[in-house]
C-alpha cells in the first residue's frame, strides 16, 4: 500500500471529511414546518430602533435575498430587553431585577437557526456595553456542550466615522463568537473583509454606496455558508 502522502493531501482529505460530516448534520437543521433555515440578527445598541437596528435589518434582508425560498430571518432588538451581565459572573440579581436573556436561549439554540448576525454600535473602538453583556451571558451555551457549535456567525459594527474603530469592534465580537465554536465569516466576494464596517453619517446612512456594499456582502456570506452547511447548496 502506498502511504506517500504529502501534508497537503492529508489536509485536503481531512477537510473534505469534516465538511461532509457538517453537511450531513446540517441537512436536518431546518424548521420542520417551513423547511427553511433561519438567520437571526441581534442588534446590540442601547438605543431602541435606531441605526444599529436598521443596519442589522438591511443585513438580514441581504441574507434572505440569497434564497428567499430557503431562508427566513428574525430581528432581535436587545434595547427592548433586559440583559444584565451579573449572572455570567455567578452574581445573583437583586430582587425585582428583570432578566430576559433566558428567553433567548431556546430561540438561538434552535436547530433551525443556522446563522446569527451580531450588530453593535462602536464605543471607543469596541462593542457596546449591551453587546458585551449579551456575549458574556452566552457562556450558557458554551457550558451546555457548546450549543451554538457550527452555527454561522457574522458581525456588523456601526460607528460615527468612516474609520471609527469598526474593524476593532468587529474583531472583538468575532473572538467571543469563536469561543462558542461557531463558524465565523466575514464578507462575501468581492469585498471579503472581516465584517460589515458601517459609517453612520446621518439618517440616510443606508443610502451610502460603501455602507450598502459592506452590509450586503456580510449578509450574503452568512447566508451562503449557512445554506451550504444545511445541505441546501452544493459544496
Amino acid at each position: 500500500m502506498n502511504h506517500d502522502w504529502t501534508r497537503r493531501d492529508f489536509l485536503a482529505t481531512a477537510g473534505a471529511a469534516a465538511a461532509t460530516g457538517a453537511l450531513a448534520a446540517g441537512a436536518k437543521a431546518a424548521d420542520p414546518q417551513t423547511g427553511k433555515i433561519r438567520i437571526v440578527g441581534i442588534a446590540c445598541s442601547l438605543r431602541e430602533g435606531k441605526s444599529t437596528v436598521a443596519a442589522v435589518k438591511a443585513c438580514l434582508d441581504a441574507a434572505k435575498a440569497v434564497d428567499a425560498d430557503a431562508i427566513e430571518t428574525e430581528l432581535i432588538d436587545l434595547a427592548t430587553m433586559s440583559i444584565p451581565a451579573e449572572p455570567a459572573a455567578g452574581i445573583p440579581l437583586k430582587p425585582g431585577h428583570a432578566d430576559d436573556f433566558p428567553t433567548l436561549v431556546p430561540k438561538l439554540a434552535d436547530a433551525a437557526v443556522r446563522g446569527i448576525i451580531v450588530g453593535t454600535p462602536v464605543y471607543f473602538s469596541n462593542m457596546s456595553s449591551l453587546c458585551k453583556a449579551f456575549l458574556e451571558r452566552c457562556m450558557t451555551f458554551r457550558k451546555d456542550d457548546f450549543r451554538l457549535s457550527n452555527k454561522v456567525a457574522g458581525v456588523l459594527a456601526i460607528g460615527g466615522a468612516r474609520d471609527g474603530g469598526q474593524e476593532l469592534a468587529i474583531r472583538s465580537v468575532q473572538i467571543a463568537l469563536n469561543s462558542q465554536n461557531m463558524i465565523v465569516v466575514g464578507e462575501a466576494k468581492p469585498s471579503c473583509h472581516a465584517g460589515a464596517a458601517v459609517w453612520n453619517m446621518g439618517d440616510d446612512f443606508l443610502a451610502d454606496e460603501q455602507n450598502q456594499k459592506t452590509i450586503n456582502c456580510q449578509g450574503q456570506r452568512v447566508a451562503e455558508v449557512a445554506l451550504l452547511l444545511a445541505g441546501k447548496r452544493p459544496l
